[in-house]
């Protein structure tokens, strides 16, 4: 690996950092509290051409590389991890989805907006006896010969209310198992297609989730991801991807709360001498720059591997496991080193630490990625 950025990833770098300090941070508390969606700061990052970024200038998008869309989130999720969801379930798992597995139909129809900004699309695969165990899709879509007609539930949904194109998986013919799974393009506004209320959640309050309710939505035959009975076998392969979204968005905020502390202990007095002269403080800072530098090495590996087109599933598991739990441990010492004012919303490291622990859960678990790795090893 080479480790030093192109001219043009440092430009990359450097728009996205400057874009969340000014676009992002103000305003940040207060679309958590409220559980504001960032509509505004959303549609300028699709003019930035962030919510397309890998995506071929062919179907609207910037045609950048991974490590490119790996800068990004690490420097939006320092400051606002609700908009950085938002840019990582477009990018991995919607748009990745369409252009590599969806026709040229579909990709004129459904990529080209989603890339160019105009849209933001939504992945639907858990469900409420569905989550880590993928397999148990009670969500069905009978073939009813120029139209499948789709029913059930879909929980959790990233951009629930906000998107205008959801990828929904579906069990076509339950006694084939996850081969029996398809994938769907389902469009907003077809009858029977309903959106629930909006989960008020701990952390990534911004960030738009709901269930969703299928009855009798009839998805045209042509809107079928993929060949038939691939369903399963697609959400797996844009979970590998999307891993390396969310360990950058993990990097991320365990860097944003590293820099919020070692900016605090620069300034805070405590005991007649700066903060940072503690030898306790001194060696939470130093594990904290440990384990990020760690944990951005494997990022930034799971994004090279993509890149060079050599498998990377097994290191997108551990990028993502490893990035998840620096994430919770850095935050939460980010919180003690700030002491009562690290508890208030003001110094946002308490934002951080909730916004922390969904990366633990989302697109997989810990507990997942530690299978997912095992398998990998043990094959």
């Amino acid at each position: 690996m080479d480790f030093k950025l192109t001219d043009e990833q440092l430009l990359i770098q450097q728009t996205a950092r400057s874009f969340a300090e000014q676009q992002l941070k103000p305003g940040v508390i207060a679309r958590d509290e409220h559980q504001k969606f960032p509509a505004e700061q959303i549609k300028k990052l699709g003019e930035l051409g962030f919510l397309g970024i890998m995506v071929s200038p062919n179907y609207g998008g910037s045609g950048m590389d991974t490590l490119s869309y790996v800068l990004v989130m690490e420097e939006l999720s320092k400051i606002d991890a609700s908009a950085s969801v938002v840019v990582s379930v477009n990018n991995s798992l919607v748009c990745y989805g369409l252009e590599k597995f969806g026709t040229e139909a579909q990709k004129q129809k459904f990529l080209i907006p989603l890339a160019a900004g105009g849209q933001i699309g939504a992945f639907c695969l858990s469900e409420p006896e569905a989550g880590s165990d993928a397999t148990s899709q009670k969500t069905t879509a009978v073939d009813m010969g120029d139209h499948y007609l789709l029913n059930g539930v879909k929980n959790w949904i990233t951009n629930g209310s906000t998107a205008s194109t959801y990828i929904v998986l579906a069990q076509t013919d339950a006694e084939k198992g996850n081969h029996g799974i398809n994938a769907f393009i389902v469009e907003k506004g077809l009858e029977g297609f309903t959106i629930g209320p909006k989960e008020n959640k701990m952390g990534v309050r911004g960030s738009d989730t709901h269930s969703l309710q299928f009855n009798d939505v009839k998805v045209p035959k042509a809107n079928r991801l993929g060949q038939e009975g691939e369903g399963f076998k697609i959400a797996m392969k844009l979970l590998e991807g999307g891993r390396i979204g969310i360990a950058a968005q993990a990097l991320g905020i365990a860097a944003g709360a590293y820099e919020l502390s070692l900016r605090y202990v620069k300034e805070r007095r405590s005991f007649g001498k700066p903060l940072a002269d503690h030898q306790a403080i001194q060696f939470k800072l130093a594990d904290m720059e440990t384990e990020i530098e760690a944990a951005r090495m494997l990022v930034y590996k799971a994004a090279w591997l993509k890149d060079n087109g050599l498998p990377y599933g097994h290191a997108s598991a551990i990028a993502k496991l490893f990035a998840s739990e620096t994430a919770m441990k850095t935050t939460i010492e980010a919180v003690q080193i700030h002491g009562g004012y690290g508890y208030v919303k003001e110094y946002h490291v308490e934002r951080l630490m909730r916004d922390a622990k969904i990366t633990q859960i989302y697109e997989g678990t810990s507990e997942i990625q530690r299978i997912v790795i095992s398998r990998g090893i043990l094959k």
